[in-house]
């Protein structure tokens, strides 16, 4: 059998007791009309708007679908639900939600995922209010910070149809906090906690006139870190204003900023291949050294309603990142001399401007006499990249120092840090989706997008030039059948692309190699029940992804014959009980492996086929309940489960997996006080929450406490 056989097999059993349940409602439906999915959502005491699978989903379809109507497997949380689970950064939200991973590290910016057996920025894309910023060297380090965050929707398995290349594991769109109508409302927090952790929050919007409204948010955090030497901090500002023009026609100017400083901790080194307890609070990196990242994103969009059947949407978009690294970044243990050898004194600074627009037209129309509604537009991009730094690192050697005791010591390079390559990426898309109601219960939703990328790059240290295009096509065609009025089915073909590496950073040898190809097929269900305090979902996929690069075990030269698969499950439950509980729960099983791979080590081709990729765990799993008591206090208790992973190809060095729980407490003191109290790792587990390599692991923080005030006014 083969491997579409075993899936369509599998979702036919999953999806059977559901459609053996449903069927009633089925044949007794006489209404001739297409059905109109529900509205309810889930209860809730916040004042936040409520999110379920009949609410707008705009990553998962520029057709402004629900996720009932979106023939993929989407996910999206709330302000609340990022608010009220102890997530100290973006990442830490998304990792919350099935089948994402994080796979942080310094040198990308502490941000990349890990989703359906691909890793990193050139398969799982990151977006800030749909605009895309173009990954440069494997780094992206905005947006960090939830305070300004009002939502973040996902789209798991390939979406380069809507987005572009580098799309292949899932899409992550970062909502900001908006403007809104009506009084003006402030939200001030203050915060401390653990490491001497403190944190001042601004959130205020509202109208200014009759027309006018805004949004500003502020939030300051610092730390002293839970390692020596650990300190942090972070700023991000956000600012918009939006003027409605007449009832049709709306203009916002938006700003944000971040200038981060994070804890400059590139690891815990093992000693014989072992994890000690004893070095978990060790810093090995430099008194000097330095991580920071300073990123600026400025938008403004046009939002146009010609006539009851056509609107206009325009977004203009500016970005600006600034990011520099000086630090020893590798630590081995030698057991001949019992110490640690420090070394990989590097100094990277990257130079980042993209200025970009997307339009797009929404029509509502008839085709071939059935109601459809259909997407079209267009996106450009100008980027321009340019790196500094002192590699090739030429030093022999580093420095030996006492594991227990180690000396901090200063950078120091006979390599100087100096201007390396600059290079200028032009990428343009013309894209287009339509969904067409076929019968009362069937929809038909298909999209289409043509990449057209040119990349200009000037080698700084001999002078040298290279460019290319590479151009890209994508396409996707889902079925939705609503089998009631709170039940669908779908399935779906996607087609994908990434680069061999980021597309504005291909080296002159990269440029050569055409884009690689993934396909994918996914079958799911999604289901609201009791009344809509109740939801779930199921998805099914398989994804084949070729022309990765390999080694040619005769040339021993890179060539683009490599293949790798990923099947998979991914399930979700939304409750909301009597008594004030909730529970939000979700899994996810992955098969991912190489077909065909292989690489060149110590001179002789090995091949890693039917090996994991790294950072793939096969299973992850997260929970979270939470019970009121009243209308004044609250409680909620998390979990959040990652399996063993892989540090190589090869499979030969491991990270064990992990589970962690945490939990929060508030107090609504007065109407307008209310007191929080967040345990974070409540058990006080040690473990690796990523790895920089297999002989050294990025460890997770120890059990910690963080106390909030909120006034709102």
């Amino acid at each position: 059998m083969s491997r579409n056989s075993k899936l369509h097999t599998l979702a036919a059993n999953a999806l059977a007791p559901c459609l053996a349940f449903s069927a009633p409602a089925f044949a007794d439906d006489p209404s001739p009309s297409a059905l109109a999915l529900p509205s309810t959502a889930i209860t809730s005491s916040s004042d936040n708007p409520t999110i379920s699978l009949a609410t707008p989903l705009p990553a998962g379809s520029r057709l402004n679908l629900s996720a009932m109507d979106t023939p993929a497997s989407t996910s999206s949380l709330g302000s609340e639900a990022i608010d009220g689970r102890n997530n100290l950064t973006v990442q830490d939200a998304v990792t919350r939600s099935p089948g994402i991973t994080s796979v942080a590290t310094p040198g990308n910016g502490n941000t990349a995922l890990s989703a359906r057996g691909f890793s990193g920025h050139g398969s799982v894309m990151t977006l800030f209010d749909g605009a895309r910023m173009y990954t440069g060297a494997g780094t992206q380090s905005f947006p960090v910070d939830p305070w300004m965050i009002e939502r973040i929707d996902v789209i798991r398995g390939p979406a380069s149809v809507l987005y572009g290349e580098g799309a292949t594991g899932a899409v992550i769109n970062v909502i900001p906090k908006k403007p809104f109508a009506g009084e003006i409302r402030n939200h001030l927090r203050l915060g401390y906690g653990s490491y001497d952790r403190q944190q001042l929050g601004l959130d205020s919007g509202g109208s200014l006139s009759e027309r006018l409204s805004y949004r500003v948010t502020l939030n300051r955090q610092e730390s002293n870190g839970w390692i020596d030497r650990g300190d942090s901090k972070n700023l991000a500002i956000s600012a918009a204003l939006r003027f409605d023009a007449s009832d049709d026609l709306s203009f916002t100017l938006a700003h944000e900023r971040g200038d981060a400083e994070p804890m400059n901790y590139f690891g815990t080194p093992l000693i014989d291949g072992h994890y000690r307890d004893s070095l978990s609070k060790k810093n090995y990196n430099l008194k000097d050294s330095a991580q920071h990242y300073h990123d600026e994103w400025t938008r403004f969009n046009t939002d146009w309603t010609i006539s009851d059947s056509i609107s206009a949407s325009n977004q203009l978009y500016y970005l600006k990142s600034r990011r520099h690294w000086r630090n020893a970044e590798d630590y081995s243990w030698n057991s001949g001399v019992g110490q640690l050898e420090r070394g990989s004194y590097l100094e990277i600074k990257h130079d980042q401007e993209q200025l970009g627009d997307r339009q797009s037209f929404t029509f509502d129309h008839s085709l071939f006499g059935l109601a459809s509604k259909t997407v079209v537009g267009a996106e450009y991009n100008r980027i321009r990249f340019g790196i500094d730094s002192n590699s090739p690192y030429n030093d022999i050697g580093g420095d030996f120092i006492d594991p227990w005791q180690p000396a901090p010591g200063y950078f120091h390079s006979a390599s100087p840090t100096r201007a390396q390559t600059d290079s200028t990426t032009r990428t343009f898309a013309l894209f287009a989706e339509n969904r067409t109601q076929l019968s009362e219960r069937w929809s038909l939703v298909t999209g289409i997008r043509r990449d057209q990328n040119h990349i200009d790059r000037n080698n700084l240290v001999n002078d040298t030039r290279s460019d290319r295009s590479l151009n890209g096509g994508n396409w996707r065609a889902g079925l939705v059948f609503a089998v009631n009025e709170q039940l669908s089915l779908y399935g779906q073909y996607s087609t994908s692309e990434d680069g061999v590496s980021d597309l504005v950073t291909l080296s002159p040898t990269q440029q050569q190699f055409d884009l690689t190809e993934a396909k994918q097929t996914e079958f799911g269900l999604k289901q609201l029940f009791w009344d809509g305090r109740g939801e779930w979902t199921l998805a099914a996929y398989h994804i084949v992804k070729k022309k990765l690069l390999v080694d040619n075990p005769d040339t021993h030269q890179k060539e683009q014959a490599g293949q790798q698969t990923s099947d998979g499950l991914e399930a979700t439950l939304e409750l909301a009980l009597a008594n004030q509980w909730q529970v939000s729960a979700n899994a996810s099983v992955v098969r991912a492996k190489y077909d065909d791979f292989d690489q060149v080590v110590n001179g002789q081709t090995v091949s890693r086929a039917g090996n994991r990729p790294s950072n793939v765990p096969r299973r992850t799993a997260n929970l979270w309940v939470s019970k009121g008591f009243g209308d004044d206090v609250d409680a909620g208790l998390g979990l959040r489960y990652v399996d063993e992973r892989y540090a190589n190809t090869a499979n030969s060095q491991s990270v064990p997996g992990f589970t962690v729980v945490d939990a929060n407490l508030g107090w609504q003191v007065l109407p307008d006080v209310r007191l929080g109290l967040q345990l974070n790792n409540l058990l006080d587990r040690r473990y690796a929450a990523t790895a920089h390599s297999g002989e050294q692991w990025l460890m997770g923080q120890p059990r910690s406490y963080f106390a909030t005030l909120d006034y709102t006014f």
